[in-house]
């Protein structure tokens, strides 16, 4: 008897080689575009300072920096800071997102409203909140409330502007058409003008989400014993340079998830802007 040996069949469904390698390179390439002028830029510090290039007293290298930043998290101690840090910003912008949004669609839609009340604000817009913080001191003292107040009142007019600019650029052809068939002046603003303003009202919460980390910041330094501004003064004072960055890049990861969340948002509710695509 014969027996002939034949070679097994090779699987058809093997995933092809080429294909997995090109999606590879085409991702690398994405991430590359994306991410390498940052991943450059923390490569040159690491070698800078490692090399002497930069003072590692001010400039310490990023895997120090990192180092610090995990010892603080891993300890549970700048949690504590963030969740006080959070706490205060999300108060405050929630606050002028409850007053920002319905203001902004009240002076939107009536035109003397908004030749009343714009160049009080426009005043108020062109002061500073850091000028103003002694006098939200004063009135409020020391505490939270002052600080808090300080980041709402920052916050409040990118959200107030964005607002009352997109529904005043809604286009007026979709009003009337609206209007054509019979919808009352409600629907009109439910079904086209507040639809079309919210692209508007969505830039206007991410600078106020970039406006109330920022004030955050300078409202912890002055007053404060806990939160993440208040660690980056803390540790300069104290000379912790490694802790100083990671303090301040931990202030740059949260206004980066704040971002994120905002803009997941718009996707959510904006699907049908052709920018969303």
């Amino acid at each position: 008897m014969t027996f002939h040996y034949s070679e097994p069949a090779r699987a058809t469904n093997a995933p092809d080689v080429r294909a997995v390698l090109s999606r590879v390179a085409v991702a690398g390439r994405h991430y590359a575009a994306n991410y390498g002028l940052l991943l450059a830029f923390f490569a040159g510090w690491q070698l800078a300072s490692t090399a002497g290039w930069l003072n590692p007293a001010v400039f310490p290298p990023i895997d120090r920096v990192a180092g610090a930043l995990w010892n603080g998290l891993a300890s549970g101690a700048l949690l504590d800071d963030i969740a006080i840090s959070l706490q205060r910003a999300g108060i405050a912008f929630l606050a002028a997102v409850v007053v920002g949004i319905p203001l902004g669609l009240f002076m939107g839609q009536i035109r003397a409203v908004e030749q009343a009340l714009d160049p009080i604000l426009q005043l108020f817009r062109q002061t500073s909140a850091l000028a103003l913080y002694p006098v939200f001191i004063l009135l409020l003292g020391l505490g939270e409330a002052s600080k808090i107040f300080v980041i709402f009142w920052a916050t409040l007019f990118p959200i107030l502007l964005a607002t009352t600019g997109g529904v005043k650029e809604v286009d007026p052809k979709l009003i009337e058409m609206a209007r054509t068939f019979g919808a009352a002046r409600l629907t009109v603003f439910r079904r086209v003008v507040l639809p079309a303003s919210i692209p508007s009202i969505f830039v206007g919460l991410r600078l106020s989400a970039t406006t109330a980390l920022l004030l955050l910041i300078a409202a912890e330094m002055i007053g404060a014993n806990k939160g993440v501004g208040f660690q980056v003064m803390n540790a300069q004072y104290n000379f912790q340079i490694p802790l100083m960055f990671a303090a301040i890049f931990l202030l740059a990861f949260l206004g980066l998830g704040a971002n994120w969340v905002l803009v997941l948002l718009q996707r959510r509710f904006c699907r049908w802007s052709p920018a969303q695509h």
